[in-house]
């Protein structure tokens, strides 16, 4: 089978990004019938990188049942969905997918942006008697103040 004609569709979820940025793998849907020496050929192929190791995993179909309702009758309709074989692809250290990138970008601007808002909450100091909290705050009252 020629590596660059082998569907390899990448799953995104936050397991598989935890993946990515812990151990550097990358996990990907590909046909039941393919090996692990075919899927190394064609991640290489394709994106032009090193792979250190691979693992298959195939996850079993469920039975699936639901009632086809007809002009006279209903019936019970019962099969099973498809297999799905997933890749677990070990990338050398330095290399890398395009598959987060978008992910990586969005992550990076959500810290800049933490940080910026953190520098000018610094500034900005309450005083413990002026802050209101709980149900005081809700309803618009003062809070009482304390006998000394």
């Amino acid at each position: 089978m020629n590596p660059k004609s082998i569907a390899l569709k990448p799953r995104s979820s936050e397991k598989t990004y935890v993946l990515y940025q812990a151990r550097n793998t990358y996990v990907f849907d590909v046909p039941t019938v393919v090996n692990k020496i075919e899927v190394k050929a064609a991640v290489e192929a394709q994106f032009d990188v090193t792979v250190t190791k691979v693992r298959i995993v195939i996850s079993k179909g469920k039975d699936a049942r639901s009632i086809r309702i007809g002009s006279r009758a209903r019936s019970n309709v019962s099969g099973t969905r498809a297999d799905v074989k997933k890749a677990y692809v070990t990338l050398k250290d330095g290399d890398s997918l395009p598959v987060f990138a978008a992910l990586d970008e969005q992550v990076q601007a959500n810290a800049k942006a933490e940080k910026s808002a953190e520098t000018s909450t610094d500034k900005k100091v309450d005083s413990k008697e002026d802050k209101k909290t709980g149900i005081t705050a809700r309803l618009g009252r003062k809070k009482k103040e304390e006998t000394k």
